[in-house]
């Protein structure tokens, strides 16, 4: 990875290449952290964390909850995106203005201007979880990039290329980082290795995920 300064003013975020098209914004949530934590309380209290199961049969070993005009499930039926909690009926809860805002200027920044998300994916990890190398390609829109924030305890993300097999880079994320992913690396290979014990003074046991994308 290279890496280069949006400005040479103190206190700026650092942007990490991975490769064409996919960058790190290191630092890049900090200044909204405990308007975001306290965001995903609120819309866990509506649309609590959950163990979805694949169309395997295998439990997810990040809890998960969502928000915006759809959220992503998966179970028996296989992966989609739908508008109402599976297990509720409900509506997913609104997306947080704090949630919106901050997801557009990662986009801008990473060179993605006038990105509007409407789903925004939330995962919980806790020591143990992981996500294996999968393609974000539900959404329909793949001229849309994905933005993720990583909140809480550090983990190790992985970033291979078009195919499952390519030898995937591996990125340490720490609490405020965001990843920006898309054009032609949009639909590379990504995910997370275990999540190792720890501590965090803001999320104690848990490593927050926050995964925006314009699903429809």
């Amino acid at each position: 990875m290279t890496s280069d300064l949006f400005s040479d003013q103190p206190g700026e975020p650092i942007r990490e290449i991975i490769t064409e098209g996919a960058v790190v914004l290191r630092g890049f949530a900090l200044a909204n952290e405990q308007a975001l934590l306290q965001a995903i309380d609120e819309v866990s209290q509506q649309a609590p964390f959950r163990h979805m199961r694949t169309p395997g049969g295998h439990a997810m070993s990040a809890a998960m909850s969502a928000c915006g005009h759809v959220g992503w499930v998966t179970d028996q039926r296989g992966y989609r995106y739908q508008a109402e909690d599976p297990e509720s009926g409900s509506p997913w809860p609104a997306m947080p203005g704090v949630f919106r805002r901050l997801a557009a200027e990662a986009a801008e920044d990473a060179g993605y201007p006038g990105f509007e998300p409407d789903a925004c994916l939330i995962n919980r990890y806790q020591r143990g979880a992981k996500m294996g190398l999968h393609q974000d390609r539900d959404e329909r829109d793949f001229s849309q990039p994905i933005v993720s924030v990583s909140l809480g305890l550090p983990m190790v993300f992985q970033f291979g290329g078009r195919k499952r097999s390519d030898r995937p880079l591996k990125v340490p994320l720490t609490h405020g980082d965001v990843v920006v992913w898309g054009g032609p690396s949009r639909l590379n290979y990504h995910g997370v290795l275990t999540l190792k014990t720890g501590h965090h003074p803001l999320t104690g046991p848990y490593r927050y995920n926050l995964t925006f994308r314009r699903a429809l």
